[in-house]
């Protein structure tokens, strides 16, 4: 036969009582009578309530109690009784009483001062002199007064929670009567029919537990949208909103000569450093183990055996570009030092998507007649940076521009008010800058509410002349093009204020899930 469980002995006990005296004033000194604690009787308690077999009226009342400090100068007198108490006669060091009182040496020296209890030797401030031979310590009194339920004043409790000695608690316990469906013993009902109730045949006589439609059921297994992605399709729906198309960005390697050189940035340009860019040398498993354990493996079956440079360049272009470079040209004086092909043949992991722009940019020219184009890219760029809450080794790119006849720098400020405003980030500011291959340049600052502070989020400019022309573009063709990483659109939308809260594997899958399934203002 299968032992009495003590909730069962506690169930009997609750239910008797009640039968015999119709209720519960108290449930704390109801458990007292058993012998066991209230809260192993308030379980018992909720259960009969669900079943309506008892009713319960809560009794909530908040109680000062005395924290595990206070528990132990109740027991042993307070801090400043005990350093008197540990002076002898003819005083005591300071070194002395802090060995013998620990942590309590410095609450119980500025206690005992206040209250006169002790002295100093004159010209000996390291000797400690009793002024009382006793003392009577009113805080273990009213330590004890608490402990008891007694009620102290205000002024008391003040002081006590100023020592921080004592801490609120809401106590909550019961008056229990007798309910609706009241027994004496209640029946076990069942919850299933188990195969030795089909063999015995008493399934018959089985009462069963009603079913509860109320009850949630188990969570759907579904898919959540990362925030990054979410806005990147949000990004993508504005782009295709305002007649762009999107350039092909399947290559994360690029030539220096794309990357660089085409963009009229000089070989001796300090982003061309490796401290900057990711070279390769000659296995790209080799860039992952020598430099940023960040960059995804799976790219190595993409260009596994990609070398450290290339010799596939367009020759026509590569000379005008050399040309430019080197003498100028098209209005330029150019930068007047001797270009090297070796350093514009060498491989990297890109820098910036505007690489894809330039090899666009490169074969619309060869198109005849020329026709206006909108581009736009989002994909990944690398960048040899030092990690911290706003910069990554490898993050996302997203770059627009516009080609067309008589473009200004109006015409890029407008577009870009239309493109932010789409995202939801109306508060900008423009800033100029520079860049090699734009003038006029400007950055572009969005308003952080989380940071609450203007926030850097893209760059922006038009191409210069001996960027474009040498491509062959026709004169009076201009380019405005703006650029931005995916992630901090993606903070400012959803008030994130570490990068590495959003992409990487410090990613929080709670902020996935508890992701909206929209977003007004995108």
């Amino acid at each position: 036969m299968a032992e009495k469980s003590p909730a069962a002995d506690v169930e009997a006990g609750l239910l008797a009582h009640l039968n015999s005296t119709g209720e519960v004033p108290d449930s704390r000194s109801f458990a007292s009578s058993l012998g066991v604690s209230h809260l192993e009787l308030e379980g018992v308690i909720k259960s009969l309530s669900a079943f309506r077999i008892v009713d319960t009226t809560d009794i909530i009342k908040e109680t000062w109690v005395l924290t595990d400090e206070a528990k132990g100068y109740a027991a042993r007198g307070s801090p400043e009784a005990q350093l008197v108490a540990a002076i002898p006669p003819e005083g005591a060091s300071k070194d002395a009483l802090k060995a013998k009182l620990g942590d309590a040496f410095d609450v119980s020296m500025k206690a005992a001062a206040r209250n006169k209890w002790i002295g100093f030797e004159k010209g000996n401030k390291d000797l400690v002199l009793r002024k009382v031979d006793n003392v009577k310590d009113e805080l273990q009194e009213q330590l004890k007064k608490l402990e008891k339920g007694e009620v102290v004043p205000d002024k008391v409790i003040d002081d006590l929670k100023r020592r921080k000695l004592i801490t609120k608690e809401k106590s909550i316990w019961y008056s229990l009567k007798k309910g609706p469906e009241f027994v004496v013993k209640r029946k076990t009902l069942a919850t299933d029919v188990t195969t030795e109730h089909l063999r015995s045949g008493d399934w018959k006589d089985l009462e069963f537990k009603d079913y509860n439609y109320g009850a949630q059921g188990q969570p759907i297994a579904k898919g959540y949208v990362q925030p990054l992605m979410e806005v990147r399709e949000a990004i993508e729906n504005i782009f295709i909103m305002m007649g762009f198309t999107e350039m092909p960005t399947n290559n994360f390697v690029e030539s220096s000569f794309w990357n660089f050189d085409a963009l009229f940035q000089p070989q001796q340009h300090p982003s061309r450093d490796s401290h900057d860019t990711f070279f390769l040398k000659g296995f790209f498993l080799d860039i992952v183990q020598s430099h940023n354990q960040s960059l995804r493996i799976l790219m190595v079956h993409q260009i596994f055996a990609a070398p450290a440079a290339t010799s596939h360049l367009p020759e026509d272009y590569l000379e005008k570009v050399k040309q430019v470079h080197q003498f100028g040209g098209y209005g330029s004086k150019g930068y007047g030092y001797d270009w090297k092909r070796d350093e514009a043949e060498k491989n990297l992991l890109r820098t910036h998507t505007t690489a894809v722009s330039t090899r666009m940019l490169y074969k619309l020219a060869q198109e005849k007649p020329f026709a206006p184009k909108r581009y736009y890219s989002i994909d990944r760029v690398f960048r040899n940076e030092a990690v911290d809450r706003t910069h990554l080794a490898e993050f996302h790119q997203i770059e627009g521009l516009i080609c067309d006849y008589g473009l200004t720098l109006g015409d890029l400020i407008g577009v870009l008010e239309d493109f932010f405003s789409s995202l939801g980030m109306s508060k900008l500011r423009f800033k100029p800058a520079y860049n090699p291959y734009t003038e006029p340049s400007m950055e572009i600052f969005s308003y952080h509410d989380g940071l609450k502070k203007w926030v850097e989020v893209g760059n922006s400019g038009m191409f210069r002349p001996e960027m474009l022309l040498p491509m062959g573009l026709p004169e009076g063709v201009n380019v405005i093009a703006w650029g931005l990483s995916l992630e901090r659109p993606t903070m400012i939308l959803y008030g994130i204020d570490n990068i590495r809260d959003l992409f990487g594997p410090k990613v929080d899958f709670n902020l996935i899930k508890s992701n909206p399934l929209c977003r007004l203002g995108i």
